[in-house]
């Protein structure tokens, strides 16, 4: 068994090396832009996420600087990458760090939660732990090596999670899996017959379209308010109330004199 883990370990790091993705946040071991590249990526797709990331680090390339900007600024220039509280999540622990430095547990900073710490933890402070996404969870999964922190190469988490990671993005998908490309399949308990995710089946009577969620909504308003446009005219009034509503809840979006403004 340890053999086959070792010769497990060698081929998926060798394979990383060879064909990983050059994505900006893999150059830099600094915490904060890290973080940053961590939190746009929660639900974000990895083409979204590049170029808004270069563009937020060119305006705030420090925890200092963006603890300096306002949540108006925040949210504006988060526009289109979704989850808004997200963006407020990200300033908060901006201000932490730059009154109190990196916490020992990065947990203790707002919006980080398990998975972001360890990534942060392992990508810019060198610990090794697992940081254990949905593809480095369902990799684990499949390969049937016990779970992720046991596949750890000792020293080398940081490349072993991107290594994880970049395999069940590209390879060892959800829906897709490629195990005739799997640089791991001869010691995969799956190979050949991973199971497949099932795809989301829509409720009865219920509606696909993202324009007639609240979601939706919710984004129109804060883009919207971002381009000094005020509210959107074209939504019916009682939906617009639900979604502003909740904004202001949320601390998005707060009351002005003759309407409304971000954060």
């Amino acid at each position: 068994m340890s053999a086959d883990l070792d010769a497990l370990r060698g081929a998926l790091l060798a394979w990383y090396a060879r064909v990983r993705r050059d994505l900006p946040w893999r150059r830099t071991t600094d915490p904060y832009a890290i973080l940053v590249s961590e939190v746009m990526l929660q639900q974000t797709q990895v083409a979204r996420v590049v170029p808004r990331y270069v563009e937020w680090l060119e305006r705030w390339p420090t925890a200092a600087a963006l603890a300096a900007a306002s949540r108006a600024d925040v949210l504006a220039a988060w526009v289109g990458l979704g989850y808004n509280r997200r963006a407020l999540a990200l300033h908060a622990a901006a201000v932490a760090v730059a009154g109190d430095g990196w916490p020992a547990d990065l947990r203790t900073l707002p919006g980080v939660g398990p998975y972001t710490a360890a990534a942060v933890g392992s990508f810019a402070f060198g610990a090794q732990v697992a940081a254990v996404d949905t593809n480095a969870r369902r990799v684990a999964e499949r390969l049937g090596h016990g779970p992720p922190a046991a596949l750890l190469p000792p020293g080398r988490a940081a490349d072993w999670n991107q290594a994880a990671m970049e395999l069940g993005a590209t390879v060892c998908t959800a829906r897709a899996p490629r195990c005739d490309a799997c640089p791991v399949a001869r010691w995969c308990a799956s190979a050949g017959r991973a199971a497949v995710a099932p795809r989301a089946t829509p409720r009865r009577g219920g509606s696909e379209r993202f324009e007639d969620t609240n979601r939706w909504v919710r984004g129109r308003v804060v883009a919207a308010l971002a381009a000094g446009d005020g509210l959107p005219g074209d939504i019916a009034p009682e939906r617009l109330e639900r979604a502003v509503a909740g904004l202001v809840r949320d601390g998005l979006v707060r009351p002005v004199e003759g309407g409304f403004s971000l954060g």
